[in-house]
């Protein structure tokens, strides 16, 4: 990676789950649990139905929520503060992290599928709060989610940033296709690379990428 691929950004959106945690918290372990509970109840159907729609939901509406909301009409605030009701006890503090973010010039948000309640939990637990310019939930995409470019739309204009001058760090490859439609830099946040057209950078070690930014 040459640092001057990232000389022109000062929009920094980085993702939440398995982004700026890594996935060996398994918190989606935790939330999984309570979509496909919230599933059975809201619609009176088995575990393994509930499980499948769940999935498959994720698949064609980018979030179990989404699928919920279409095809049910579910409302999506309780939803929110149940699925996310979780321990976040296997989180640790990050100070190499939260470091190399606070370096990084111009503004820095975080933007997730998840609700920005929860995703303000999760920044504490892992020693990054106040690093950010703003934290967007599903909810600022007026519940619309990733990957909808309309959903980036939305919330990249209330964060006030310009996409060509910016980077998305994201761990789900698909999420990644409209930012860089869109021009902005992607960095693939995950084990193993997935090797597509829209993707610029891989890294496994989020923190050790950024050093090479800011260093």
């Amino acid at each position: 990676m040459d640092s001057n691929d990232f000389r022109h950004v000062r929009a920094w959106v980085f993702d939440l789950d398995n982004t700026l945690y890594p996935p060996s918290a398994r918190l989606f372990d935790q939330i999984e649990v309570r979509m496909t509970d919230y599933v059975m109840r809201t619609l009176s159907v088995t575990r393994a139905e509930a499980d499948h729609l769940r999935a498959t939901y994720w698949k064609l509406h980018g979030t179990t929520l989404a699928g919920l909301m279409t095809e049910h009409g579910v409302d999506p605030v309780p939803y929110l503060v149940d699925v996310h009701d979780i321990t976040l006890d296997h989180l640790t503090r990050d100070a190499p992290l939260a470091d190399r973010i606070a370096r990084l010039p111009g503004r820095r948000i975080v933007y997730t599928n998840g609700s920005a309640p929860y995703a303000e939990r999760v920044l504490t637990a892992r020693g990054l709060s106040g690093l950010f310019d703003g934290i967007f939930g599903v909810e600022h995409g007026d519940y619309r989610p990733k990957p909808d470019r309309k959903a980036f739309e939305t919330v990249f204009a209330k964060a006030g940033i310009n996409p060509r001058e910016g980077a998305m760090f994201e761990d789900d490859p698909r999420n990644l296709i409209a930012p860089h439609a869109m021009g902005m830099r992607t960095v693939h946040v995950a084990g193993l690379p997935a090797p597509a057209p829209h993707i610029h950078h891989h890294t496994d070690d989020l923190a050790g990428f950024l050093a090479r930014i800011v260093d």
